[in-house]
């Protein structure tokens, strides 16, 4: 049998010393580091994470990514950034010369300029190369019916579509959330109330609702942001109503209260905190449904006003020339990634924050 001498013991109580200080510094897991590690696993959520990203970056970045303006420039010795021109003389922070307030910014001779990579805007014309194919030429992706830039079109379309996705969200957020909390944790007469409310706008039909709307007020896109946030929220409301359910009868709701907490805090402060886990899948699938909804508006020709350029709008020039494939292809493929995108972050995050629903 071997000795152990003094060496030996030594080492161990060392490394058993390490092993104990490696512990007691180790940060906690908490749910949400759980959850981004748990969503980290799921490498087709990852890829769609980052091609939402990619696609807000796109929509931010867009005059500087696809204009017929320069990005910057010098005229007769006066650097400018025309890009920017709108913006800046609108908050007072730059003032252009008559001559160039409408001027055809590629006409001009400039001591030097750069331009963004895409040299065209999106409601820009070009009636000799209408209907041009894409990779053969100038424009990358073609051109519509009256030679508008489809890559062009797209890129600015980006910050609509997105937008409107974001809004509608936000809009069903408020409503879904603040309701859900208050059917949840007051239940009886409340709940009842919000119950019969929920079911009652489960009837409303979004689509139909926008198209009288439009047809007696007109198209606006503030309209269709609006409609799509106030018709949406029931599924957040459901969602959180249930959440609260099960949270209200956890230990520290009645100690919250024992102390003095009025019932608002007590909802906003420490039950809802505790119960947004399944809004942020509802809100993937939420802006998803919102832009399919904005899409097929837009293609119909109805939703936004006919001079604003969206993905669906872009899809709607394809209806009339369908020998022209790249009119649908390249808008209904933009559309397709997006809306499978913020499903598969949905999905994703369904996983992560409750395995037990992982299929």
């Amino acid at each position: 049998m071997t000795e152990v001498t003094n060496t030996d013991r030594v080492a161990e109580a060392d490394a058993q010393n390490l092993a104990l200080s490696s512990a007691s510094n180790a940060s906690p897991q908490t749910y949400w580091s759980l959850v981004k590690r748990q969503y980290r696993r799921n490498k087709l959520a990852v890829i769609a994470f980052w091609f939402i990203i990619v696609m807000f970056a796109v929509a931010l970045f867009a005059d500087f990514l696809a204009n017929d303006r320069p990005i910057v420039c010098s005229y007769k010795g006066t650097v400018y950034v025309p890009v920017m021109q709108e913006y800046l003389m609108m908050v007072g922070l730059s003032d252009y010369p008559a001559e160039l307030m409408n001027a055809d910014w590629k006409l001009l001779e400039y001591d030097w300029s750069v331009f963004p990579p895409v040299p065209y805007s999106s409601t820009g014309t070009d009636l000799i190369n209408s209907f041009a194919a894409p990779f053969t030429g100038d424009h990358f992706l073609g051109t519509d019916q009256i030679g508008r830039d489809i890559l062009s079109g797209l890129i600015h379309g980006a910050r609509i579509s997105l937008s409107i996705g974001l809004v509608a969200m936000a809009i069903e957020i408020i409503i879904g959330v603040t309701l859900g909390a208050l059917a949840g944790y007051f239940g009886g007469l409340v709940d009842i109330v919000i119950s019969r409310l929920i079911e009652l706008f489960l009837n409303f039909p979004t689509f139909f609702l926008i198209l009288t709307i439009v047809a007696f007020l007109g198209a606006n896109i503030f309209y269709v942001m609006i409609i799509i946030g106030l018709t949406g929220w029931m599924g957040v409301a459901r969602l959180v109503r249930g959440e609260v359910l099960r949270v209200r009868n956890n230990e520290f709701v009645p100690a919250a209260i024992s102390l003095g907490f009025g019932s608002l805090r007590v909802i906003f402060r420490h039950v809802l905190p505790n119960s947004l886990a399944p809004v942020l899948v509802s809100v993937a699938f939420g802006v998803a449904g919102a832009i399919l909804i904005e899409s097929t508006l837009s293609f119909l020709g109805v939703g936004v006003p006919l001079e604003t350029v969206t993905w669906g709008s872009a899809l709607n020039a394809s209806r009339g020339a369908p020998s022209a494939w790249w009119l649908a292809v390249f808008p209904g493929l933009l559309i397709f990634l997006t809306v499978v995108s913020y499903n598969l972050i949905g999905d994703g995050l369904r996983d992560a924050t409750d395995p037990r629903l992982k299929m």
